[in-house]
């Protein structure tokens, strides 16, 4: 479930460059927005982390890694709102809602270390 809602977040954040970038720079900022949030998803993880490999490009302490899902979820969400898909956006923050509180004990794991 949570691969399937990243990648939610990264079309969301897709559609939001689609909708704000001008329309010359549309296709650059459709992979670029992404792939620069990929990245950065991708690199900072906290060590021994179950959900992932366990390995890390740069080690982060849980509670900063916590912040950064909570703003890569949440700023999809907003993303879409911005794109004018308030429906999608609202429905998409609650969706988010739900799967925090369902994976509370990976919330708990991750603000321990």
């Amino acid at each position: 479930m949570r691969f399937v809602l990243e990648l939610v977040a990264l079309v969301c954040f897709g559609l939001w460059a689609w909708t704000s970038a001008p329309a010359p720079l549309r296709y650059g900022c459709v992979v670029a927005v992404p792939l620069f949030v990929a990245v950065l998803w991708g690199a900072f993880a906290t060590p021994d982390d179950a959900s992932r490999s366990g390995r890390t490009v740069i080690a982060t302490p849980g509670p900063l890694r916590f912040l950064l899902e909570l703003a890569v979820f949440f700023g999809a969400a907003a993303a879409l709102y911005a794109a004018r898909s308030h429906a999608l956006a609202v429905t998409l923050a609650g969706v988010l809602v739900v799967y925090h509180l369902l994976s509370w004990d990976r919330v708990l794991w991750l603000l321990r270390h």
